[in-house]
């Protein structure tokens, strides 16, 4: 275990308000907040001005962005499912990332609600995809949310015991990660590309 600080960012794949997917990452925060040594940054799509594939992502808040991915140990990504994949949103967050990716490198946890019966695992699959491309190392045990409609309240309580100890235990397993595989506060792709080691 570390007394050093542990930089996580999370991102949050909707900007729909009320949304299940801020719900369900609000939960996996809430856990790792509970550590005095870890510090998470959450991105809301919704309250940030983004750059469209093919823009300049090196300005405003997109550069924020890409900074703070960039300083982080670790990253929560989190989406709906939309017609059998991920949200366009989840994916321009992603974009904003710049090339190579400031995902490279990064332990990553993925977490994906839907309203049907089988969760969110098309959109889960996809997104792993995309991010082992980018370089990032995708963590094994996805959180899927099934029927995520009956899981959360209005206020954002989940109604569901072992739901909620999944979704927390998400966020435990990317810090048990960080702290017994990676030194936290350097990241991965710098030990890797270090010519001194």
């Amino acid at each position: 275990m570390t007394n050093k600080q542990i930089e996580i960012v999370t991102i949050q794949g909707s900007v729909r308000p009320g949304n299940y997917t801020g719900k369900a990452l609000a939960l996996v925060v809430d856990e790792m907040r509970k550590r005095e040594e870890v510090h998470v940054q959450v991105f809301d799509p919704a309250k940030m001005t983004l750059s469209f594939p093919g823009q300049d992502s090196d300005t405003g808040d997109a550069a924020q962005f890409k900074a703070a991915v960039a300083r982080a140990s670790g990253v929560v990504l989190s989406t709906p499912e939309y017609h059998g994949g991920y949200s366009s949103v989840i994916k321009m967050m992603i974009e904003n990332l710049g090339f190579p990716s400031a995902l490279s490198g990064k332990p990553v946890a993925l977490l994906g609600v839907a309203a049907g019966q089988i969760g969110a695992i098309k959109s889960l699959e996809s997104l792993r995809s995309i991010c082992a491309h980018v370089g990032s190392i995708v963590l094994p045990g996805s959180v899927s949310i099934a029927g995520v409609q009956d899981v959360f309240d209005k206020e954002g309580h989940c109604l569901d015991a072992q739901v909620e100890t999944r979704i927390r235990g998400l966020g435990q397993k990317l810090l048990e990660y960080i702290e017994t595989i990676i030194c936290a506060n350097v990241p991965l792709d710098a030990m890797v590309r270090a010519k001194n080691l």
